[in-house]
């Protein structure tokens, strides 16, 4: 009886000695099974980011490379795959941006998936406020709210809240930058006391300022040279998407209308459709002001000057035709003007602007900006404004002067001419100047006051077209980058 009993308990005691080892063992298989699906989940993750670095190189090199593809670890051995997804901003079949989403798994637990989307951009010159090729003097009104960078000298008396950066070690300041080997000074024809003279000549840093408006912590000298042959807009590849493409070309005014000067483009909004549109006019008749420079554009002489040249500016339009409306196309936003250009209006969307003449080699062609240029206030405007030589402000400009976009004076300048006794308030923009030449909207008399131009001026760089500007504005660099990073949580 006592051996039948025992045997009972021992059956009883090993069936719950039995069932606890095999809740143990199953404990510890759930966790291993967890613990491997971790390593797994961070797994997928790497080979997700593997698969965002490898197409980013598949884009840098210009290589169409496969959307999906096994991973292997350091032994070599296939441990999962990633499969690539491609989302591109393009116009005129030009890509602008790539979004790239990599989905990561391991082949041990393919059900377990990590998402990532990057963002690829290129910086263009929208980075810069102000990018030049030749020295400039900024004046003590200018507010400059924005990098600003010249291949030649700078004296900078305005504001600035960014760096300031120039190629050269020294240069010499001239009379025409408020400087002279006179004596040392402040005044205008003295040395500052900044420079030095040698030789009768009044030698100066790189960067300097007279005043204390300027935040010299910011200067920055000397820094290698930007190619500006490097970031000049491609001419011939603008006209022939606008031809090709489904842009617009307006070719050269006379072709159409014998009298033709140049073309009046008019953007504006359709109140009845919201669609982007441009109206081109022809212009017919203009009227002629004395304006001073310090370059010869090889314009009538209208007085004589021992030093620049005073210029019929034949900038004013007295007479016009309309020609057409234009829907401005949204799959190639360009417009190409062969001939001299006066654009205005309101900017809705994207769209670059080129003016040159590509006809005949021996015509360089010139922008007048005589009226406002502003944007929709869409979130997504831009305009990209493109001259073969010159974007010179005319002497209509009006007396509170709003101008947005990236301007391009790609052989030339951007400036304002002198003329006598024009005088303006205030000159605001928003975006980049990009100009070979020295850039100029004010002018003064020896004793320092204003005589012509505007009296007021501020510069906003515009962040919104650094990695999204309009088609066909140059880049500092070819290579795509990363410009935002995230993981798809829930997909």
């Amino acid at each position: 009886m006592k051996k039948g009993i025992i045997t009972i308990y021992a059956l009883i005691f090993g069936m719950v000695f039995l069932i606890l080892l095999g809740a143990i063992v199953g404990f510890i298989l759930f966790g291993l099974n967890l613990i491997e699906k971790r390593i797994a989940w961070h797994k997928a993750f790497h080979i997700a980011e593997a698969g965002i670095e490898y197409y980013k190189w598949c884009i840098n090199n210009n290589i169409d490379c496969e959307l999906e593809k096994e991973y292997s670890d350091i032994t070599g051995k296939a441990i999962g795959k990633f499969k690539i997804e491609i989302q591109t901003n393009s116009n005129c079949q030009q890509i602008i941006l790539h979004q790239i989403i990599s989905t990561g798994s391991t082949f041990k637990f393919p059900e377990i998936k990590r998402k990532i989307s990057v963002l690829y951009a290129r910086e263009s010159v929208a980075k810069y406020a102000y990018i030049l090729n030749s020295n400039v003097w900024v004046g003590a009104d200018h507010v400059i709210r924005g990098p600003f960078h010249s291949n030649g000298g700078i004296r900078f008396d305005g504001t600035n809240l960014s760096l300031v950066s120039s190629a050269q070690e020294t240069w010499e300041c001239t009379n025409s930058f408020g400087c002279g080997p006179t004596g040392v000074g402040y005044g205008l024809g003295l040395c500052p006391p900044e420079c030095q003279i040698i030789n009768w000549r009044c030698i100066c840093p790189g960067v300097f300022s007279t005043t204390q408006n300027s935040q010299r912590d910011l200067f920055l000298y000397p820094i290698p040279q930007f190619d500006f042959a490097g970031i000049t807009a491609d001419l011939a590849q603008i006209k022939t998407s606008a031809q090709n493409l489904g842009g617009i070309y307006l070719p050269p005014a006379n072709q159409i209308n014998p009298r033709g000067k140049g073309w009046h483009l008019k953007f504006f909004v359709d109140e009845s459709t919201g669609e982007a549109k441009v109206e081109a006019k022809i212009i017919t008749a203009l009227s002629p002001t004395c304006g001073y420079s310090f370059e010869n554009d090889g314009f009538p002489i209208c007085q004589t000057s021992k030093e620049g040249f005073y210029q019929w500016n034949y900038f004013t339009i007295t007479s016009e035709q309309t020609y057409q409306i234009f829907t401005i196309p949204s799959s190639c936003s360009v417009i190409f003007v062969e001939d001299n250009l006066w654009p205005e209006g309101i900017i809705k969307g994207k769209v670059t602007v080129a003016s040159a003449n590509l006809i005949d080699p021996n015509k360089d062609t010139d922008v007048i900006l005589n009226y406002n240029l502003d944007y929709a206030g869409t979130g997504n405007d831009g305009l990209t404004l493109i001259s073969e030589r010159n974007i010179l402000i005319g002497p209509d400009s009006p007396d509170y002067m709003t101008l947005k976009g990236i301007f391009i004076a790609q052989k030339g300048r951007f400036s304002r001419n002198h003329y006598q006794g024009n005088i303006r308030e205030s000159l605001t923009i928003t975006g980049s100047i990009i100009s070979s030449g020295r850039v100029g909207t004010q002018w003064v008399n020896q004793g320092g006051h204003i005589i012509s131009g505007y009296k007021n001026r501020e510069t906003y760089l515009d962040p919104r077209l650094l990695y999204e500007p309009p088609v066909f504005t140059p880049y500092l660099t070819p290579q795509f980058k990363k410009v935002k990073w995230e993981e798809i949580i829930n997909y």
